[in-house]
């Protein structure tokens, strides 16, 4: 039931982690606030499309 996803970063569009959501319970998109190295800072990464 689970599926892997990459987030991406919303600032610099730079897909920086993979990840795992179960369909069943979460059907829309994931929005975390992840560290960025590019920008060494904290920034929402969100579920990129496949």
């Amino acid at each position: 039931m689970r599926v892997n996803i990459t987030l991406e970063c919303t600032e610099t569009k730079d897909k920086n982690y993979i990840t795992t959501k179960n369909n069943r319970n979460n059907t829309e998109r994931v929005e975390l606030m992840k560290y960025s190295p590019r920008l060494r800072k904290h920034t929402l990464h969100r579920e990129a499309k496949k």
